[in-house]
């Protein structure tokens, strides 16, 4: 199948570079166009741009610099919440309206002591100074807590399943969990609407031998958070909130986890976040804000976590670990809501999994400024925005990610394939933007990739360009903006491109079916450029990094065989923009002409118009 490309014309006509692979860093025998001078140019409108000079290699101008994540607990206006009504969906029991609790057990703590009123046959209660154990051996019993105790607790040893409320419970237990629950029954916790809760333990634990006690919060069955009040947990021994089965988060809840030693929140099975607002912070060393040996999905809320733990050598595995934001064994998905991630410690990640990444919808901002975690030389944990260690694919949504730690600090990398389907994902970062493994292929939806010092969209398989409006700017020098690994392809066949970064790059392969155009220039910060077809701009773009001897890469489906456009540079645009992008510009001023460009069909690894470009064949 032939490949498109177009011809630029500077007085004389100057032939276009085109390969299947990679051309070699030396440049030899590129064409290239006469420096390109800001001028002219209107500062773009749309895209969230933070327009500013800048220069080479550096990060002014990447779009992200004022962009920043910190805890917010501020409770969210209005939610909503699917509340399942089939008895036969797997999630049906986990809701508190499906449940009857007709018989209620108050324990109220003061001046050192716990008061336990209205006890029901089945249900036992032994109090000792602030500290309450239940053992029930009936169903259909709603515990609730209030008061204060600075060193009480509440133990219970349920055969069914309950509800819990903190009813403005301020607990701490010197030496243990003060919420310690060892039953693996289903357990309601309801914050009580418009009650605040703080639950804090002691650095050591008395444990009794045969029993697990391994967070401030802690439960050897299910957890279920609902209800419109607060809770605040401080995790000083180990982790905050955990469960040796799973934990579901609902709308209207208002949690804070602290934790200096241990995660976050922790579970052996999986983490569901339907609503609420969730707030993490953790300090310790490779601890995660949540982790699971199961999976973790979010289908709503707003989540925001920070970690600041570096990185340590794990003796038994003989590995390295780092902490994360959201570290799950199985796999990521995200339907919806907010979720925020910062993480500052050496090699600290946003998300990591070791399965597959999915996002369907939702909206995810991940910050990591921690460089790479080395140990002996020869292991190491580098910062990553999110890391997939499978697949990764994104239908919808919004990514929005930041690394700054140096080296191996990447944005979003799957270790496996990697689909880009649709949503927006924005990303500056210090090495790769997007990389994956093997192949990678981009469907649709709207992409912005900055790279300080390497590749803005890397594939180490084929790269399949099928839709979507991409701006990719990749380092300068051998570093490119799209690139896909030696040996293999860089197919266009659809989509808005837009890539400008160093000489190593790929080209469209001769299986290609839609036009584009790869032209070496000198360009100053802002810089706008235009491509015209004589009465109207088909796309104009603002270069908001300088390049020396840049290589500019254009595809785009307005380009048509045989038509003859003209480039111009200094213009006056406006309209909607992605990032600087304009697919369909106003241009009140066109600025300086440079020179004419003419459709052209022609086969894959061919010299043309007799110039060589020194490429690897």
């Amino acid at each position: 199948m032939s490949k498109r490309f177009i011809m630029l014309g500077l007085s004389a006509v100057v032939a276009l570079v085109a390969t299947c692979c990679s051309v070699d860093s030396d440049n030899s025998g590129f064409p290239s166009m006469p420096e390109m001078q800001q001028g002219g140019g209107q500062t773009p409108g749309g895209g969230g741009m933070m327009p500013g000079g800048m220069g080479q290699n550096d990060t002014n101008g990447n779009d992200l610099e004022d962009f920043d994540i910190s805890i917010n607990k501020a409770s969210l206006s209005s939610e909503t919440e699917s509340i399942p009504t089939n008895e036969s969906d797997e999630s049906y029991e986990d809701y508190l309206e499906h449940s009857s609790f007709s018989q209620t057990v108050s324990i109220s703590y003061s001046d050192g002591k716990a008061t336990v009123s209205s006890l029901p046959d089945g249900v036992e209660a032994s109090v000792n100074g602030a500290g309450v154990t239940i053992e029930s051996t009936i169903g259909g019993v709603a515990y609730e807590l209030s008061g204060s105790a600075s060193d009480g607790y509440f133990k219970i040893y349920s055969e069914k399943k309950f509800k819990l409320t903190l009813n403005g419970i301020s607990l701490t237990n010197n030496t243990g969990a003060p919420i310690n629950i060892q039953s693996g029954k289903r357990a309601f916790v309801v914050l009580a609407d418009g009650t605040s809760n703080t639950l804090a333990d002691g650095s050591t634990y008395n444990t009794p031998d045969g029993e697990d006690e391994k967070a401030t919060f802690f439960s050897e069955g299910q957890l279920i958070f609902s209800g419109k009040g607060s809770l605040e947990v401080k995790g000083n021994y180990k982790h905050g909130i955990a469960s040796d089965d799973y934990i579901r988060f609902r709308t209207g809840t208002n949690i804070y986890v602290t934790a200096s030693n241990g995660h976050g929140v922790k579970t052996n099975d999986y983490v569901i976040i339907g609503g609420g607002v969730l707030n993490i912070e953790v300090s310790g060393t490779a601890k995660k804000g949540i982790s699971t040996d199961g999976y973790v999905e979010v289908f709503g809320g707003r989540t925001t976590i920070l970690t600041s733990g570096g990185g340590e050598y794990d003796a038994d595995e003989d590995d390295v670990s780092a902490s994360a934001g959201i570290k799950a064994d199985l796999y990521f998905q995200m339907d919806g809501g907010q979720l925020n991630v910062k993480s500052t410690g050496t090699g600290g990640k946003g998300i990591s999994t070791d399965g597959e990444f999915i996002l369907n919808d939702g909206d995810i901002q991940v910050i990591t400024t921690g460089k790479t975690y080395t140990y002996n030389s020869s292991l190491d944990s580098k910062a990553k925005g999110i890391k997939s260690d499978t697949n990764v694919t994104v239908n919808g949504g919004t990514i929005r990610i930041k690394t700054t730690g140096g080296e191996g600090s990447e944005g979003l990398e799957a270790k496996g394939v990697m689909n880009l389907n649709g949503g927006e994902i924005e990303i500056a970062s210090y090495d790769d933007c997007i990389n994956s493994a093997s192949d990678m292929t981009i469907n649709g939806g709207y992409i912005y990739a900055f790279a300080t010092n390497n590749d803005a969209i890397d594939s180490n398989g084929n790269l399949y360009i099928k839709g979507g409006v991409i701006v990719a700017l990749g380092s300068s020098g051998a570093e490119c903006a799209i690139d896909a690994a030696e040996g293999k392809s860089l197919v266009i066949s659809g989509g808005t491109v837009m890539g400008v970064g160093g000489s190593n790059a790929s080209f469209p392969a001769s299986s290609s079916t839609q036009m584009s155009t790869a032209f070496q220039a000198s360009v100053s910060a802002g810089t706008t450029l235009t491509v015209s077809d004589g009465s109207k701009g088909i796309m104009s773009f603002t270069i908001k990094r300088g390049y020396q001897s840049g290589l500019c890469l254009v595809s785009s489906p307005e380009l048509k065989s045989g038509t003859t456009y003209t480039i111009y540079s200094g213009s006056s645009v406006s309209g909607d923009d992605w990032h600087g992008l304009y697919t369909s510009p106003t241009v009140s001023s066109f600025g300086t002409e440079l020179g004419s460009v003419t459709a052209q069909a022609t086969a894959g690894g061919s010299n043309m118009g007799g110039m060589g470009f020194g490429g690897r064949p």
